[in-house]
This record gives C-alpha cells, sequence and structure tokens, in this order.
C-alpha cells in the first residue's frame, strides 16, 4: 500500500497536491506548523494509488510517496 509523507516543516500550504490528487488524499491541516503555515496532511491515505503527482506538483520538495 502506498504511503505519503509530508515535512510539514517544508510545506507552506499552496494546496497545489490537494488539486493535483486524483482521489482527494491530502487535505489542509486544522493546526499550524512550526513555520506558521496550514500544512498539508493525507487524510484518507487508503485510497492513495501511489501516483505521485502530489510529489510533482509540490514547489517545496514537502512530499514523498512509498510504494
Amino acid at each position: 500500500m502506498p504511503k505519503i509523507d509530508v515535512d510539514v516543516t517544508r510545506c507552506k500550504g499552496c494546496e497545489l497536491c490537494i488539486v493535483a490528487c486524483p482521489k482527494d488524499v491530502i487535505a489542509l491541516s486544522d493546526n499550524f506548523a512550526p513555520s506558521g503555515y496550514y500544512p498539508a496532511v493525507p487524510v484518507r491515505p487508503e485510497n492513495c494509488t501511489g501516483c505521485k503527482l502530489c510529489a510533482y506538483v509540490c514547489p517545496d520538495v514537502a512530499i514523498e510517496v512509498w510504494k
């Protein structure tokens, strides 16, 4: 099963990964990260297909997808 890791210290909450994900796996957190932004977090990890679109569009290189 694929796994998504988001580095919340790098994520600036731009939401590009949310738009890119075809399975609605990612959403913004309700809590601030240490950087002061609402980071992206996997909310439906069981739906992840491992397509890596979220990682490809992330301008901060904050997302890793493991298959």
